[in-house]
């Protein structure tokens, strides 16, 4: 709207204060000329009024100088009349029929009239009287001005008056001109107004737009210089403002995209809160940190701001205790060491950050290398208790004959085999691992190298009396592979499926070639492996049967570890799937385009 707007306000201001001026000045415009007219008006009429006395005192022609009088005061659109002490006029009105003329007993009748001949005074009436024009009788408003004479033969009163009609032409026509200067005024103030706030606000307008634009995030946006008066001085200062804003407003873009960048980066989560706790800023890690804990909590979205309790006691300590303060917590399996430090405005606590390390692999590490130890313990301390106990029987001569002695000597020397296959397979385990042992890529026909191995372990099938068999699918027979490590793999996986399979049963392995990889399948109908320790079977140390006793049938719970890295070095991976006392299928898959 108009009014709202600065152009409108400043016309209106404008156009209200010539208004005013103009309607003042129109006023005492009006009153001066009405005034002046009417005093005007009045003179004329005395001067002719004294003309008359003097005349009528003095003058022995009267009738001829009244004559003259009478004709200079038609001249003026004035009337005469003279009247003596007998109330009879001097003028003779038949030769003036076109003037106006008031008749003679009016002025005997009327108290004020009458009063100049009868109380010799002097006076001055506005106000309506019956007048005679062209032989009809009507009601004009007059104005009558009436002066006593004296002579020698007597006294008597001259009245001189006009209608006040002319002066009221005279004084419209006047008020009329005062009105259309005044009107022309206020046109041209209008114009002038609204050429004048145009071209203050035009400006101004340029600014709003700039300021609009800006406000949007536009600061190219700049406002023309058309004056150099202080609106100039003002769209100046707004563009350099504008200059400085956009410098600073990149600046900080940048440090934000900066300081995101660096959050995303990180490998540790971030979550900044303000005083109230509430979130103000997270990354990647702290965001499923987050999604962790709403998942555990049974959240179906997101709550904004709930955290786990035990942040929120920490943040209380941070604000209280106005330090670092330092929990662990377990969300989903998964252990998180939350650092919380507090974040300062000048003296004056403004929130918390907190800084969350996923420390799941390290505990995992050092339960790993707790169990390692421990494991290594168990298994070397039946072998060493053994060679201690047969050794010392060997030296107290508790074995009397050689056949006895051998025996134990023979246990000994399994037992230290057995040691020295543990310790050789942790050193191969170790050194896979690390990624120290080189594979010997050689190129191999597959049909006989599998037949060799299967042959190998035909002997501790019967012994079994279990069936071990051999199936070869595919047309691509052959590969590029590490034919010893490949056979350490077939060897552990089948002689683990001849040890947990019951007499009767059978172990299959079945091999199928394809141009992209070759697939070996190990299959038993023995005791399975239950399903809880399914995914713990390529751990080091893992047995299947607990409870079973460390003997000759006993393995060192390596095996499955080994084949798992010598399996993923040729770039395969390799599978389980198990049902208990149904049987157990192991599988790898070695890829032909991997060295």
């Amino acid at each position: 709207m108009i009014w709202r707007s600065v152009v409108g306000k400043l016309s209106v201001t404008i156009l209200l204060l010539v208004l005013v001026v103009l309607t003042v000045l129109t006023i005492l415009l009006t009153q001066f000329f009405e005034n002046f007219y009417d005093n005007q008006a009045r003179e004329q009429l005395t001067k002719m009024a004294d003309r008359l006395v003097l005349i009528m005192e003095n003058d022995e022609n009267k009738e001829e100088a009244i004559r003259i009088t009478s004709e200079m005061a038609e001249a003026y659109s004035m009337s005469i009349m003279i009247i003596d002490e007998n109330q009879e006029s001097f003028i003779d009105t038949k030769s003036f029929s076109d003037a106006p003329y008031i008749p003679v007993s009016v002025f005997s009748d009327n108290e004020q009239l009458s009063s100049v001949v009868d109380e010799g005074k002097k006076i001055y009436i506005n106000g309506e009287f019956p007048i005679l024009s062209d032989g009809n009788e009507s009601a004009h408003t007059m104005i009558i001005y009436g002066e006593p004479y004296e002579t020698g033969t007597g006294k008597g009163g001259v009245y001189v008056y006009q209608s006040i009609e002319n002066i009221t032409k005279t004084t419209n026509h006047t008020k009329y001109l005062i009105f259309l200067a005044a009107g022309i005024a206020i046109i041209l103030t209008i114009i002038f107004a609204f050429f004048l706030s145009t071209r203050i606000t035009a400006p101004l307008r340029k600014m709003r737009e700039a300021a609009t634009s800006v406000a949007k995030g536009e600061f190219d946006m700049k406002v023309p210089i058309l004056t150099h008066d202080e609106i100039g001085e003002l769209g100046m200062t707004f563009n350099r403002m504008g200059r400085q804003l956009k410098n600073n407003i990149t600046a900080l873009n940048q440090e934000k995209e900066q300081l995101t960048s660096i959050l995303s980066s990180m490998a540790d989560g971030v979550i900044t809160f303000d005083r109230k706790m509430n979130i103000l800023v997270t990354n990647p890690p702290a965001d499923r940190f987050l999604q962790a804990f709403y998942y555990e909590s049974g959240m179906k979205s997101e709550v904004k701001g709930n955290v786990p309790i035990a942040v929120t006691q920490l943040f209380q300590q941070v604000v209280s205790l106005e330090s670092e303060q330092m929990t662990e917590i377990d969300i989903q399996g998964r252990s998180w060491v939350i650092v919380m430090t507090p974040l300062y405005d000048h003296s004056v606590i403004r929130g918390a950050v907190a800084v969350l390390r996923d420390m799941t692999e390290e505990r995992r590490m050092d339960k790993l290398r707790e169990d390692f130890v421990a494991n290594v313990s168990h298994e070397l301390k039946t072998p060493i208790a053994m060679l201690q106990g047969y050794s010392e029987a060997i030296v107290d001569d508790v074995a009397e004959s050689e056949e006895e002695k051998k025996e134990l000597a023979g246990i000994i020397l399994d037992e230290s085999k057995r040691m020295g296959r543990l310790v050789n397979e942790l050193l191969d385990l170790a050194r896979l691992e690390a990624g120290h042992m080189k594979l010997h890529y050689t190129h191999l026909a597959i049909p006989p190298f599998a037949e060799r191995i299967v042959r190998k372990f035909q002997g501790p099938a019967k012994d079994r009396d279990i069936q071990l068999t051999l199936d070869i699918s595919g047309i691509h027979n052959e590969m590029e592979i590490d034919p010893d490590r490949i056979e350490q793999v077939l060897t552990n996986l089948i002689d683990n499926a001849i040890r947990h399979s019951s007499h009767g049963g059978f172990v299959r392995l079945s091999i199928e070639t394809s141009e992209k990889a070759v697939k070996f399948f190990i299959k038993d109908n023995g005791s399975g492996i239950k399903e809880e320790d399914l995914p713990f079977v390529f751990e080091r140390f893992y047995k299947g049967d607990k409870a079973r006793t460390r003997g000759k049938s006993g393995g060192t719970g390596l095996g499955l570890a080994i084949a798992r890295n010598i399996v993923e070095a040729h770039g395969g991976q390799i599978n389980v799937h198990s049902k208990n006392n149904e049987g157990t299928t192991f599988s790898f898959v070695i890829p032909r385009t991997v060295k």
